[in-house]
Parts: C-alpha cells; sequence; structure tokens
C-alpha cells in the first residue's frame, strides 16, 4: 500500500475527475481506474522521495496540536517562518502530515 495523500492535490484531483469522465462514457472500466490511481499513488510518492532534494528551515511560535496514528505524523503549529537561504516566508498556521516513506516502510511497499 502507498500513500494517498497526494490525491488531494489539484493533480490528483484533476487525475480522478479525467478518469470518472472515461468511465461514464464507457471509455475505461473502474476495476483500470483504480490500477491507474494505485500507479498514480506509488509514482507520486516514489519520485517526491527520490528527487526532490531541497531543504528548508522553519520556525514555530506554538505548537498547537500533534498527533500520531498508524505511522503518520500530524502537526498543526501556528506563527510559522520558513527559510531558504536568504529567503523568508511567513505563515499564521500550517499544517504537516509526515508518512515514513523509505523503502522499507509498511506503507511504501507495493
Amino acid at each position: 500500500m502507498t500513500y494517498q495523500l497526494y490525491r488531494n492535490t489539484t493533480l490528483g484531483n484533476t487525475l480522478q475527475e479525467t478518469l470518472d469522465e472515461f468511465i461514464s462514457c464507457n471509455q475505461i472500466s473502474s476495476p483500470l481506474a483504480l490500477k491507474v490511481l494505485l500507479q498514480f499513488d506509488k509514482t507520486i510518492n516514489d519520485a517526491l522521495s527520490k528527487k526532490v532534494r531541497t531543504r528548508l528551515n522553519f520556525k514555530a511560535g506554538h505548537l498547537k496540536t500533534y498527533r500520531f496514528c498508524d505511522n503518520v505524523w500530524t502537526f498543526v503549529l501556528k506563527d510559522v517562518e520558513f527559510r531558504e537561504g536568504s529567503e523568508v516566508v511567513k505563515a499564521d498556521k500550517v499544517k504537516i502530515v509526515a508518512c515514513d516513506g523509505g523503502p522499507n516502510s509498511k506503507a511504501a511497499g507495493n
């Protein structure tokens, strides 16, 4: 199983809408659409873990909530400042969802 977090992105939503349209026009079957979505999940997780190397630092004024469930950390931070080199971006509230994306993780095993 791979994480399905990226289905809620613009790219993921557009893919799902397109697949739904193909199904309604009888151009593809529902099982094929599901296979496409599962491949999307696997590919996007793999690409992000291997190809994105940008690092940045952040500092939060307050950790509002945190949760650890099913090997997924969720943090809600307030008054956050992100830094990359000399560039600074500030946000009032940030939600971070962190999943184990390594090759030995249970979720990335497929």
